[in-house]
């Protein structure tokens, strides 16, 4: 079975002290890739030096929603930079949280719009985080138009949202959610076309059952991929060599 974990965060600090053999553990569960993605300016750096040292890890760049009340122009120069020599394979993750508000309001749109402006001009495709913002997440989408693409990671919003990001032609990631008894997202998980399906685990957070509560890592990513076939109707094997390939095509890597 070839797996791909489209969206993890190696560089947290549950996880950064231990990142290569969290690799190496992913390796064993019969991974052939994953992303690892960005937070701040800092995480990105760190994210390019992992995956430096390792052939079938990736990163992004980017700002999350959360650190957005510090991102300035000079920021947005400084992540141009990062898509130069050992470029990330994404921008990202930006988007919007107004569960949490880390950030005032203003300040994570402004940081989104820009981080999807330099996605136009990069080329480069855009992970995007939306929480208790779907009506704003899916404006930004369609004002982006056709020169953007990119996929809603861990996506638990609703039919409004998921219709914007579709009619664009972004794909859609699930991650442990799927897994856990009380989701009740089946129907929107069921409306994603196969060629738009990704698969995360968010590592460290939202470890699937049965290793929810502990600290999540890529080599859970089966848990997954099993919870998403089982909603879908769908046999396990052929859902993980899907969405592993339409990771790779969204990435822009060479098929394994």
């Amino acid at each position: 079975m070839k797996l791909f974990d489209s969206h993890c965060h190696l560089t947290d600090e549950r996880l950064r002290g231990d990142a290569d053999a969290v690799v190496d553990r992913a390796r064993e569960a019969g991974l052939t890739g994953l992303v690892t993605i960005a937070s701040s300016l800092v995480d990105a750096r760190a994210a390019r030096d992992l995956a430096a040292r390792h052939e079938d890890v990736w990163f992004t760049a980017g700002v999350h929603p959360h650190e957005a009340a510090d991102v300035e122009r000079a920021t947005i120069d400084e992540l141009r930079e990062l898509t130069g020599a050992d470029a990330p394979v994404a921008l990202g993750e930006t988007g919007l949280d107004f569960h949490y508000d880390s950030a005032p309001r203003a300040a994570q749109r402004r940081s989104f719009d820009w981080q999807l402006e330099l996605a136009a001009e990069t080329g480069l495709p855009v992970v995007v985080h939306a929480r208790d913002a779907d009506g704003d997440v899916a404006a930004a989408i369609r004002a982006a138009g056709a020169d953007v693409t990119g996929v809603l990671h861990c996506f638990a919003g609703g039919s409004a949202l998921l219709d914007a990001a579709l009619e664009e032609g972004w794909c859609v990631s699930f991650a442990g959610l799927v897994s856990f008894a009380r989701w009740d997202g089946a129907d929107l998980l069921r409306a994603v076309p196969d060629d738009r399906l990704l698969v995360e685990t968010d590592s460290p957070y939202l470890a699937p059952v049965p290793h929810r509560g502990r600290t999540n890592e890529p080599a859970f990513v089966r848990h997954v991929v099993d919870a998403i076939a089982r909603l879908r109707g769908a046999d396990a094997d052929a859902t993980a060599a899907l969405t592993e390939v339409n990771a790779r095509r969204f990435y822009r890597l060479e098929s394994s």
